[in-house]
């Protein structure tokens, strides 16, 4: 009678010999991993490049912000230059906007549902707001050399009521940016896919990494197969970082903070007043017209500590000063429906500056986007291609 050996399910001859090495490998496929992919293709397009991620969609904030193509509000860079050098917020301002810039050139305006419908922040009687109007010619001075033109404008709000229909209770003051826009999400991460498929850029989802190990000839990533119950090992030269708030799982001692976001849509609105993107309260809270709905979120300043976490879910508090808000300030004359919320995970550190650098060898990190993944992620992307072509 003939003897069998019954062996447990493994990765074949052939999958251990085709399947598992790369040149580059990227892990994160948000607006970050998928935009270094691309720009290594176009540099080095010989090289065999795979984007990994753990789950079947971007799991952190790329598909999950609001959408704005933005530079920053007044009181935001005000606030900034309370906390950073100016050097390195004039620096920040110019990295969104050669992001924006790369971002809108790389996939075009049309396919990514770009438009400038306007761009304002509301002012609200708070001293601190008041008084930020005082410092608009100082602060479009700092940013001329780099925008190449007058930043902010300020008008009153009193007789612009039925222009917009915000509360006049609360708004005192509008201040234009001058260089800011709006796309959309959705097609801007379909786009960005499509474009990585184009240029040869192989994408796994599903690719949950357990360990990162840099060994002498490259680098090992584990990844535990569901089905097979096996541990998975791809080999490449090069292994760039795009985890963004996930980043301390494997490097628990860079600067990263997990910030999640609340973020809530309304069913659509009929003669809703207003289009463009709107920021209030050093841009903690932002919301635009979409579709005749109103999109809107933020609101992380109420709770930081509990909002410092990478776990989805919702936080009670904010939610209910998010449905206030939009009911006495957004839309105080005009009743509304919320169809859907969710939440975002973004990263956050001591600076607002992006970590883009060589962590070993043959490890590079491109993490800690501090909520402007939209429009820094492409040159920080860029950024990451030649550091890891070097």
């Amino acid at each position: 009678m003939a003897a069998y050996l019954y062996f447990s399910p493994m990765l074949s001859y052939w999958e251990k010999q085709s399947l598992l090495s790369y040149d580059i490998i990227i892990v994160g496929s948000g607006i970050v991993g998928l935009s270094t992919a691309i720009s290594i293709k176009e540099r080095a397009p010989e090289k065999r490049v795979l984007v990994m991620e753990r789950s079947v969609l971007p799991t952190g904030a790329s598909t999950k912000n609001a959408g704005f193509a933005c530079i920053g509000s007044l009181t935001e860079i005000i606030d900034d230059l309370n906390h950073m050098t100016e050097k390195e917020v004039l620096g920040l301002v110019e990295l969104r906007l050669k992001g924006l810039k790369k971002l809108r050139t790389r996939l075009g305006d049309k396919n990514i549902g770009y438009a400038e419908n306007g761009s304002w922040e509301l002012i609200s009687k708070a001293p601190t707001e008041l008084s930020a109007l005082e410092q608009i010619d100082n602060i479009n001075d700092k940013l001329k050399g780099i925008v190449g033109g007058k930043a902010f404008d300020s008008i009153p709000y009193k007789g612009k009521e039925a222009e917009f229909g915000f509360s006049n209770a609360y708004v005192q003051y509008l201040v234009s940016n001058n260089y800011e826009g709006e796309l959309n999400t959705g097609r801007m991460m379909r786009c960005l896919i499509d474009k990585a498929i184009s240029v040869g850029v192989e994408i796994k989802t599903g690719t949950s990494v357990s360990r990162i190990e840099e060994q002498p000839p490259g680098v090992d990533i584990v990844v535990e197969h569901p089905e097979l119950h096996v541990s998975m090992v791809f080999k490449a030269a090069q292994v760039c970082i795009c985890t963004n708030a996930f980043t301390r799982q494997f490097y628990p001692e860079i600067d990263i903070q997990p910030g999640r976001g609340q973020v809530l849509i309304t069913k659509p609105i009929d003669n809703l007043p207003f289009k463009g993107i709107y920021h209030f309260d050093k841009g903690y809270f932002y919301f635009r017209e979409l579709q005749g709905r109103v999109l809107f979120g933020g609101g992380r300043n109420l709770d930081f500590e509990g909002e410092t976490t990478a776990e989805f879910a919702f936080n009670e508090k904010i939610r209910a000063d998010l449905t206030e808000k939009l009911k006495t300030i957004i839309l105080p004359n005009t009743p509304f429906e919320i169809e859907d919320w969710w939440t975002g995970i973004m990263a956050f550190g001591a600076t607002k500056s992006p970590i883009v650098l060589r962590h070993s060898n043959r490890i590079c990190l491109g993490v800690r986007m501090g909520g402007m993944g939209v429009a820094i992620g492409s040159e920080v992307g860029e950024k990451l291609a030649e550091l890891v072509l070097e």
